[in-house]
């Protein structure tokens, strides 16, 4: 059996690397990189560190608008399936690598797995929520990571086509917090273990906007410890447009970390403060207080174990909610045991292989 994986940004390669660790043996295995994130810190090194196998296949494609960016991948990726003729299409997350993977594949009639499938912020703003809506309704088999995730694709009618299997970046996750645990844990540079705050902003709803990017920022600055800012370089971009210093007050500005370097960051953190999906999810997993800005999130468990506080229209409640008090420890695991690379690597193979 041959399943073609597609990804294409930060979060996808973290899927990624479980997945084709379970591969081996069982199947042959492609991968195609878009070229979504195509610098290194966003996009070689997570190969590398996380031990995935190099990409069959790189289109390259950059950034660049919603449209001419996917229409970039379609017309690459289109080539690509018709050359490799695979049993199966595997897309991961939300991406605009996603959408465009699920629309290719369907127009060429080759069976779509979707990854990660079933999450819902129910905020149409959200190009991601889109991109995962589109992809989850043309797909044949939804490879979703939580119950809640089950209870939408049942109620859109999809409940035939989808499996539980867990989330595959809490097998990530699990294997890299237990590496870390096995060696002396480095502090960021000028950080004390527990005494500072881990940050990302990268949606627009928070950064295109000047005003709102100013208000985050100068929350954030007034802090009561120092805030680890790991800037994206849009972010850089969009604040140097707007004229804001983004490493005024507590805020200590660094580039994005390699994938364990974030996990050791956020484990020795008092705090996550983020718009990220993920992120959300890996400061729970590590029992580390997440506070996200957002009027919404897809990993609603995060917040109904007191884990993740939202903030959003009111952004001066934002110092007091990232300094809120640790909330009541819990042993719950709604993203699942750390193995769901292998179920899903089952399930695939159960519904398309020969």
């Amino acid at each position: 059996m041959r399943i073609l994986s597609v990804v294409g940004a930060r979060p996808q390669f973290v899927k990624l690397a479980p997945i084709a660790k379970a591969m081996e043996g069982s199947a042959e295995h492609l991968i195609v990189h878009t070229g979504q994130h195509y610098d290194e810190i966003m996009s070689d090194v997570f190969f590398r560190d996380l031990g995935i196998p190099a990409p069959d296949f790189n289109l390259g494609v950059g950034s660049g608008k919603h449209g001419a960016q996917t229409g970039a991948m379609l017309a690459g990726l289109e080539e690509i399936m018709e050359s490799t003729a695979p049993d199966c299409v595997l897309v991961y997350g939300d991406t605009n690598s996603t959408l465009a993977a699920a629309i290719a594949a369907t127009k060429l009639h080759l069976p779509v797995a979707h990854l990660e499938a079933g999450l819902r912020s129910f905020n149409r703003r959200m190009p991601e929520e889109h991109n995962r809506v589109l992809t989850d309704h043309s797909a044949d088999l939804l490879l979703a990571p939580t119950e809640v995730a089950m209870q939408h694709l049942a109620s859109e009618g999809l409940g035939a086509r989808s499996v539980l299997v867990g989330d595959v970046m809490t097998d990530v996750l699990f294997k890299v917090r237990d590496s870390l645990m096995q060696v002396p844990q480095l502090m960021p540079a000028g950080m004390t273990k527990g005494e500072y705050y881990v940050c990302t902003i990268h949606r627009p709803d928070n950064t295109d906007s000047a005003e709102r990017l100013r208000a985050i920022v100068a929350e954030l600055a007034g802090l009561n410890k120092p805030v680890l800012l790991l800037a994206h370089p849009r972010l850089r971009s969009l604040a140097e447009t707007h004229g804001i210093d983004l490493s005024q007050g507590a805020i200590t500005l660094s580039d994005p970390l390699a994938y364990p370097d974030l996990i050791n960051t956020v484990m020795n953190s008092a705090g996550v403060v983020t718009d990220s999906g993920g992120l959300q999810k890996e400061a729970f997993l590590l029992r580390v207080p997440c506070t996200t800005i957002r009027p919404e999130t897809e990993w609603v468990e995060t917040v109904e174990l007191g884990w993740n506080a939202l903030v959003s229209e009111d952004l001066s409640v934002l110092s007091k909610t990232v300094q809120r008090d640790a909330p009541q420890s819990t042993d719950a695991s709604p993203y699942g045991d750390g193995k769901a690379a292998n179920r899903t690597v089952a399930a695939l193979l159960s519904n398309f292989g020969a």
